[in-house]
């Protein structure tokens, strides 16, 4: 079971946090590139300048937009600053951030560095000098699940996730089908080897669909279709996602699915027990077994709520 947080969600724990930051900070470097995201939006809210590590190193000038007034005395180059903020989007073992601050050590400037993640664990707290959250691991995010090692035990679906989803008039079941598979337009394309390619398509157009894999460079161990004589046969079985269903939860090396849409990506997570990322909500969606904890705990809250309340009341009318 991965942790996940989206976008939003960083954007959001970057909006209550950032009085955890020093006030004196007068730049934001970013460790390129996932650092880059959370880097921004921290200089946005502090309405300091913005760089990256390596522009910081090399003594770049410094550059602003027009529709908004920086500090006053704001800064024209890297070295003119005294306290700067180095900020990388997540850490656990540290090999990133070491290398910044390795990188940094060779600056011979009187500069004060305070280091920032995002999402840490525990044993951060020894590495840099601010954790927004602690976030257990394994982990994922939305902007790195596509280029993550969870990915070389995961499944993915192909229309609505490798490459976007046929027209009605393209999903014709025959030649106007077969001249959208060979040149449909790319979506998210894995950088790592992918498990299994786990599609609705059918077995029919397995030649198809290789020659895309091929020509959009996807690396992926094994290829599953749909075995059906036609489209009208798998709507009429709603094959889709028992299909997948069935190769996720057979697979036991597996634990991630990747689905475009949202129904499906439940079905899948609730008939598995395991977890599924939707590209149409880009949300991780957990199978409901793993919420029965959770309202457990709510209704016993509630009981002990409840109870409470009833004695109080019972006080009251004794009392009078």
């Amino acid at each position: 079971m991965y942790s996940y947080r989206s976008i939003s969600d960083l954007a959001s724990v970057i909006s209550k946090n950032i009085n955890i930051v020093p006030v004196d900070i007068d730049l934001v470097v970013g460790v390129p590139r996932s650092g880059m995201l959370p880097a921004s939006m921290i200089a946005l809210y502090l309405n300091t300048p913005l760089t990256d590590i390596y522009s910081y190193i090399d003594n770049r000038p410094l550059m602003a937009g027009q529709t908004r007034r920086v500090k006053k005395n704001s800064l024209s180059q890297c070295n003119q600053a005294k306290h700067i903020l180095v900020v990388d989007d997540s850490i656990a073992s540290g090999k990133s951030m070491k290398i910044a601050m390795s990188l940094l050590s060779e600056i011979k400037n009187n500069v004060k560095i305070t280091y920032c993640c995002i999402y840490g664990v525990p044993e951060a707290k020894s590495i840099v000098d601010i954790v927004f959250e602690n976030v257990s691991m394994p982990r994922v995010f939305e902007w790195n699940i596509f280029h993550h090692h969870a990915l070389e035990s995961s499944c993915f679906d192909i229309d609505g996730v490798l490459c976007v989803d046929p027209t009605n008039e393209q999903n014709d079941d025959g030649e106007k089908y077969k001249e959208f598979i060979l040149n449909a337009m790319p979506l998210f394309i894995p950088t790592k080897k992918v498990k299994y390619l786990v599609t609705s398509r059918l077995e029919k157009y397995r030649l198809e669909t290789e020659c895309w894999l091929k020509n959009h460079n996807v690396n992926y161990e094994k290829l599953f279709m749909l075995d059906l004589p036609d489209a009208e046969t798998r709507r009429k079985l709603g094959a889709h996602s028992k299909f997948k269903s069935e190769v996720y939860n057979k697979e036991i090396s597996t634990t991630l699915f990747i689905e475009s849409e949202l129904n499906q990506a439940i079905n899948i997570a609730n008939s598995t027990g395991k977890d599924v990322f939707c590209t149409e909500t880009m949300t991780l969606v957990k199978p409901a077994a793993s919420l029965i904890p959770q309202v457990n705990k709510i209704k016993a809250n509630f009981k002990i709520f409840l109870v409470r309340g009833i004695r109080y009341l019972r006080r009251q009318i004794l009392s009078k």
